[in-house]
């Protein structure tokens, strides 16, 4: 075969194979356009809701398929408010909304939004990767982001995350990376730690998960020393609870890797009591607070891709958990008027 021939059908294959490609992200867009402009599967309500809700992002195939939704608190299976912002990770207080996004396109890009209960906007700022979780401080001074630098899941071996704190005006208070570790005791200075998941204990302190070598860390975080030092270990995705005495997490039953099976627990931050709930199925999630006694976390429906639940779970265990609210995910608990 001369050299003129093999280059021409090496042009022929590369042609073929970028118009295949063209072709399948045409269809799945096709598929994905059909899916966000039909009828929407569950009742909507263009009236806003007000007082204690459930904030979060719908699911439910239609339109409004990941945009911002909510309902009464005491009633999840309301017609929905929609808001016409779309995003992958939603937390929520009365003053503001915390909202980060995949921005479609040839190169996505990502995108952290402050928002008004309006939906205007009034801070923003680039992830430096793919939306993970968010968390708001309960007076809403402070917005945390974890977005995924390399890999998409936290069960990816070699996975690294961007963890940062900033004010809700956009205001840097800084990447925990930067932050001083210690654990045990002692400086802890390792080039591969890795940190995610924060929720806020009041304005200046907070816990998240810090990693390295294998290992995982509850660290407590102090925004004003810019310190993280280790409360227990082993616990992933920490939820403070409102009362402010427990922590819910995702706890490593098994596996590890791409085989990694999670199960909630509760850590008692008095005693270190991890009490594990009864839950078989594996929860990737960042669990929320119903209230003092109830959990809440997203799971996804059996065939159907890119649909979830929230389901509720008591925080002792004892009884089993429940659909809480269909076709809904990332849920954020708001009370007050």
């Amino acid at each position: 075969m001369t050299a003129r021939l093999k280059w021409t059908l090496l042009i022929v294959i590369s042609v073929v194979a970028l118009g295949a490609t063209a072709l399948i992200g045409f269809f799945a867009w096709q598929a994905a356009q059909a899916r966000n402009t039909s009828p929407s599967a569950v009742d909507t309500t263009a009236a806003p809701v007000t007082g204690d809700r459930i904030v979060f992002r719908n699911t439910a195939t239609g339109e409004g398929y990941g945009h911002i939704a909510s309902v009464p608190l005491d009633n999840p299976g309301a017609p929905r408010s929609l808001m016409d912002v779309t995003c992958d990770r939603v937390a929520a207080t009365n003053d503001e909304l915390a909202c980060l996004r995949t921005v479609r396109g040839i190169a996505p890009s990502f995108v952290a939004l402050v928002l008004d209960p309006s939906g205007t906007e009034k801070a923003s700022w680039p992830l430096a990767g793919i939306p993970s979780r968010t968390r708001i401080s309960a007076d809403g001074t402070l917005v945390a982001t974890t977005s995924f630098v390399t890999g998409h899941s936290y069960a990816t071996i070699g996975f690294s995350t961007e963890t940062v704190i900033r004010g809700a005006d956009g205001s840097d208070h800084g990447n925990l990376e930067d932050f001083t570790l210690t654990i045990d005791g002692a400086p802890f200075t390792a080039v591969d730690r890795n940190f995610w998941g924060i929720t806020f204990a009041d304005d200046t302190t907070f816990y998240a998960t810090a990693s390295s070598g294998g290992r995982m860390w509850l660290v407590r975080g102090d925004i004003t020393t810019r310190t993280l030092t280790s409360v227990a270990e082993g616990v992933e995705c920490p939820s403070l609870s409102p009362e402010g005495t427990r922590i819910a997490f995702k706890h490593t039953v098994s596996g590890s890797g791409p085989t990694v099976h999670w199960q909630p627990a509760v850590l008692d931050l008095t005693t270190g009591d991890v009490t594990l709930l009864p839950e078989t199925r594996n929860v990737d999630d960042q669990i929320e607070w119903l209230d003092d006694s109830t959990i809440l976390y997203g799971m996804p429906r059996d065939g159907v891709p890119g649909d979830t639940d929230v389901w509720s779970l008591a925080a002792d265990g004892s009884a089993a958990p429940q659909v809480f609210l269909e076709h809904a995910w990332s849920p954020s608990v708001v009370r007050g008027s």
